[in-house]
Formats: C-alpha cells, sequence, structure tokens
C-alpha cells in the first residue's frame, strides 16, 4: 500500500488558513469573491472542498500547500506523484453563517524541499519542562515569544493565525487523497496523529525560538499525568493580559482539579481541593489508557492507508487527550454561542496558546510509553507505509520543507527531550477491583449464569445496553492476546462517549476503579452540525481485564455499553472477541 501523505488534493489558500472563523465569536477573513445571504442562527460550518472543475493539485500534510513525490498507490499508476504547478490556482469555499459564502483563490507555493535536521541540535538541545514548575524568567520568556508570533501579519507563514491554520486545515475535509475522491484525510483517529503533532510542535517552538534569539527555548508540558499537574497550569489562566491567556476556555475549570470522566451534558461541580476518589479514578484511568496498552494500535491509533477511510480507531492516548481538550474549551451550558471553542472542537483547537502545551505531554508521554514502561522498550511502527509518510511545514527561516514520520521516531534527534517527572499511574493497578459483591471472594470465578438475547446489529445506541459475546475458544495462549473490538458509527460532528464494561451483573454504576470498566470511547468533535458518519472501531484488550475478573476459562462474557453523552445516538455494527497475535518488545 502507499503511504497516506502521497494522495492528497488541496483546497486552500496562500496566505489565509483554509478554516476561516465559523461562528459569531470569530469574523471571517475579509477576501471575498463571492457572497450569499446567510441563515442567521448560530451553527457553523466550515467547507474545505473546491469547486468541481478545478484542476486537482496535490499536497502532503502539515502545512498550506505542498505535494509528495513517494509511491502514490493509485489503481493504475505506481509510479511517484510530480510536485503540483505553481501555475494552477484552486477555489476554495468558506461557509459561515453570519457572512454567507467565501470564494477564495490561490495558487501553491514553489516547490518544497527536503528538511535536514540541523547538527546545531547537538550544541542547542532543548528540555521542555513541566508548566506548574517553569520560573519567572521562563514565564516572561514565553510571553515575549508567543506576543511576537501573534504580532506577525497574518500573511507570515510563521505567524500565530497561520500555526493555527496548519492544523485545522486538517480536520475540515478539505483535504481529499488523489485518486480516492471520496476519501478524506485527517492526522486524528489513527496512527498519523502522534507523528503529525510531534513534527507540527517542533517547527512551532523553533519559530518561536527564533523569534526571540534563543535557539535553546522550548515549550512546556502540562503535566496532566500526574495529580500535581491536573489543573490548568496557572501560567495560561491568572494574567488576562498575557498572550498566554484565552477567554474562550471553560470559567468552572480555570482553577479546578481535572476528571479524566467528566461528563460533558451533565451539569458540572468541579472541585478546586479534589477528593481522594477523585485523584484516584484519573491515576486508574491512566493505568489502564497508558500502562495496560501494549499494542502498538492500542496506543497509538489503527494503521491508516492510501485509499482508506479516515477515522480508522483511536488510541488510547488520543482518547484521553480528547477529554482534556473538552475538560479546557468553553461549555456551551455556560456560554449557548460557543460550540466549545477553543479547544473543546478541533477546527479551533490550535487558537488557544494551551493547546500546545497540551500536546506537548501527549508528545512527552509518546517517548515514556516507548522508553520507560516496565518490561523494557515499547516499540513504535514498523510498516514503511507509516514510516514513509510526509509531512509540509513552514521552518523559521520560511522555508517550505518536507518531513518523514520515520525522521522523527527519536525526539531527542530532533533536538529535545522532557524534564523528568514521576508516574504515579504505573503503580496505580491496587486501586482496580471487583465491584460486584459476588465477585469479593479472590479465586471465585464469575460465570455467566444468564445469556442475553442475540443482538441484531446494526442497532441505536440510545441507552444502556448488554450483550453475551463467545470468545474464540476458551482458555488463554501465550502467543495471542485477545481484544474485544466494537464497530460503530458515529457522527463526527458531535461529542461523544461510550463506557464499555465487562461482566458488570447488571451494576448500572461502574467507575475506573472497578475490574469490571474496560475503557471509553471518546471523540471529540471536528466542527458541530457537520453531520458527516464516520465509521470508527473501538477496541479493548481482555487479558488482564479478564485475569482480574477470573473468567479466563469462561466460554463467554457481558459486554455492557453506557453511553454518557452525545446529542446523536452512536449506531453499534458489531461486538465480536479477536485473537491476534501478541507483540514482544
Amino acid at each position: 500500500m502507499a503511504s497516506i501523505s502521497s494522495l492528497l488534493n488541496l483546497s486552500a489558500p496562500q496566505s489565509l488558513p483554509i478554516c476561516a472563523s465559523s461562528s459569531s465569536l470569530f469574523p471571517p477573513f475579509q477576501i471575498a469573491r463571492q457572497r450569499t445571504k446567510p441563515k442567521r442562527h448560530h451553527a457553523s460550518r466550515v467547507a474545505c472542498s473546491g469547486d468541481t472543475n478545478r484542476r486537482d493539485i496535490l499536497i502532503g500534510l502539515g502545512g498550506l500547500y505542498g505535494a509528495t513525490s513517494l509511491s502514490s498507490g493509485l489503481p493504475a499508476l505506481g509510479a511517484p506523484l510530480s510536485p503540483p504547478d505553481p501555475t494552477n490556482c484552486v477555489t476554495s469555499t468558506v461557509v459561515t453563517p453570519e457572512n454567507g459564502t467565501f470564494k477564495i483563490e490561490c495558487c501553491p507555493p514553489a516547490p518544497f524541499t527536503d528538511y535536514v535536521i540541523p547538527s546545531s541540535n547537538n550544541t542547542q538541545f532543548r528540555i521542555r519542562k513541566a508548566a506548574h514548575l517553569v520560573d519567572d524568567e521562563y514565564i516572561a520568556k514565553y510571553k515575549e515569544a508567543i506576543r511576537r508570533m501573534k504580532a506577525l501579519p497574518d500573511d507570515d507563514p510563521r505567524s500565530f493565525k497561520q500555526q493555527a491554520a496548519v492544523h485545522c486545515a486538517y480536520c475540515a475535509g478539505g483535504y481529499k487523497q488523489k485518486g480516492f475522491p471520496d476519501k478524506d484525510i485527517d492526522v486524528h483517529e489513527s496512527w498519523l496523529f502522534v507523528p503529525f503533532h510531534r513534527w507540527y510542535l517542533y517547527f512551532f517552538e523553533r519559530i518561536l525560538g527564533s523569534l526571540i534569539g534563543d535557539p535553546t527555548f522550548a515549550l512546556p508540558y502540562w503535566n496532566w499525568d500526574h495529580p500535581n499537574g491536573m489543573r490548568m497550569p496557572s501560567i495560561f489562566t491568572t494574567d488576562t493580559t498575557s498572550p498566554l491567556y484565552d477567554p474562550l476556555r471553560d470559567s468552572r475549570h480555570l482553577a479546578a482539579f481535572m476528571d479524566l470522566n467528566f461528563d460533558f451534558d451533565k451539569e458540572d461541580n468541579p472541585h478546586v481541593n479534589p477528593t481522594i476518589k477523585q485523584i484516584n479514578d484519573n491515576l486508574a484511568t491512566l493505568h489502564r489508557e497508558f500502562l495496560l496498552k501494549t499494542d502498538q494500535s492500542d496506543f497509538f491509533g489503527a494503521p491508516y492507508h492510501a485509499g482508506a477511510n479516515p477515522h480508522t480507531s483511536f488510541g488510547s492516548l488520543e482518547t484521553v487527550h480528547n477529554t482534556i481538550h473538552m475538560w479546557t474549551g468553553v461549555n456551551p451550558a455556560t456560554n449557548p454561542k460557543s460550540n466549545g471553542e477553543n479547544m473543546g472542537i478541533l477546527y479551533s483547537a490550535a487558537r488557544d496558546p494551551i493547546f500546545y502545551c497540551h500536546h506537548s505531554n501527549v508528545d512527552r508521554l509518546w517517548n515514556v510509553w516507548t522508553t520507560q514502561l516496565p518490561g523494557g522498550p515499547r516499540s513504535n511502527f514498523t510498516d514503511q507505509d507509516y514510516l514513509e509518510t510526509s509531512f509540509f511545514f513552514y521552518d523559521e527561516n520560511k522555508n517550505y520543507v518536507r518531513v518523514k514520520v520515520k525522521d522523527c521516531l527519536d525526539s531527542t534527534r530532533l533536538g529535545y527531550d522532557y524534564q523528568r517527572a514521576d508516574l504515579p499511574w504505573l503503580n496505580a493497578g491496587g486501586l482496580i477491583k471487583r465491584k460486584s459483591l459476588s465477585r469479593a471472594a479472590p479465586k471465585q470465578a464469575f460465570k455467566v449464569t444468564k445469556t442475553l438475547p442475540t443482538l441484531q446489529f446494526p442497532l441505536t445506541l440510545d441507552s444502556i445496553l448488554r450483550t453475551t459475546v463467545n470468545r474464540p475458544k476458551v482458555g488463554a495462549n501465550l502467543l495471542e492476546r485477545e481484544v474485544l473490538v466494537i464497530e460503530l458509527d458515529y457522527d463526527k460532528g458531535q461529542r461523544v462517549r461510550v463506557d464499555v464494561w465487562v461482566n458488570d451483573e447488571g451494576d448500572d454504576d461502574i467507575g475506573p476503579q472497578d475490574a469490571e470498566f474496560g475503557g471509553s470511547f471518546v471523540t471529540l468533535p471536528h466542527h458541530l452540525n457537520q453531520t458527516k458518519v464516520s465509521s470508527s472501531s473501538f477496541r479493548i484488550p481482555l487479558n488482564n481485564l479478564l485475569q482480574d475478573l477470573d473468567a479466563t476459562n469462561d466460554e463467554s462474557i457481558t459486554v455492557t455499553l453506557c453511553p454518557k453523552y452525545g446529542k446523536r445516538p452512536v449506531t453499534i455494527k458489531d461486538i465480536k472477541i479477536e485473537r491476534v497475535p501478541l507483540l514482544k518488545f
């Protein structure tokens, strides 16, 4: 198969971000070719598809323009694709409820060059520190760097507005795969999630350093996987005049302790001083999602090849990341005119400076997962389609460059690393215990005493659903692992959370510290009211879970799906158990 970055079309302006403002909170960019009178409402829609009669132009992931020269994997031709012709222009469409439809014509820039990692990385090494531990000197430097980036002209590719637009461009359906015009490109919900954002932050950080003349400047990381960092860092919240401050955050959460299992649609009463249960719930969640996810696809996200639909399957790292995005952004319950901007919705997330601090910790946890966990190093993907995928960015000198996934697997090669922090979630396994009294005896195995009705798929998940799922065969195989697979459709314009429990015996109040808790499927909307169905696969490793439930030798298990929030219900297409080879590290 071909790498996904070799199969792209583009509809995007050169001097403007592809995703102009899409609600009354953000006035659109005033370069209009045509205008139509809109309906008056607060819903948002951003369309980044070009006119049907335009010529296809190839780009790479990661910048506003470009093309790859990797093998395309097209049905008829397997030859590498050529860069786009700079003399051909495309037309993009941006639709906003307040200002109508805009047609923006643009041309791609000059051909790219392959990025060469500077040798100075060895002498100008950067250390990213925890945001809650930085000193006043660093804070002043950080504020000045962001201030200067925000002061750059909007048409400067290094400007804060253009940098935010890079992220927006890959979640609005503007990029289509060359040869597969009905297939979008998206760097979320697949194995592209972590490498794209690593390169994205790499260039963002280098631009900041160049603006203040400090090549050793490093972004901070939001240490939300440690209780001391489980609240918004004060450098982003206390000074409303700071360039780090964004008014579009949930005001209830500015000083509150984070809840990694909060219910977005219910009334929220966050605690400034957390309870022991809240701390332990968070640690149990991180233990389950990070330590117990030992397969690359389970942690990073599923493979995403050319010709495939985007949103193949969230990795557990992205799932936790999604919850923190929604915790940070404005909740429509407190501001009805908001759709979750900025952090709570993908198209606008990078407009908040805290985004880059949040993703710095996501990037750090990539390092942690591959190098610091018990049992020895865990491996990255080795598939060539993954390693050869390329992205395009502007560097700190405004050069348009191509980078590849294979060159970012080791952050120290890129000239940076992280200040070490304790990992209390590593030892949180002792917090997870059986809840049901019938399973209180440590060695008493739970048996399914009643077979639930066979379900007919597809079905709508609008209330708690229980079913019996047969296992492929009884007993453990040391060379295989068992995975619960839930195939589903959801609306990518909506926030969705579905909790999954195993052998809960009819208890409707299962939480993160209960052994019956399998995990949560959590989405982050691209932009609301898009109404576009996306198919995904939610995968839960069962080996450790079944051991905790003393159900290793059972012929079947009960599976419960509990929809927690989402205005449009999820469609369940299948529930099954698969056996897959056990990876060795």
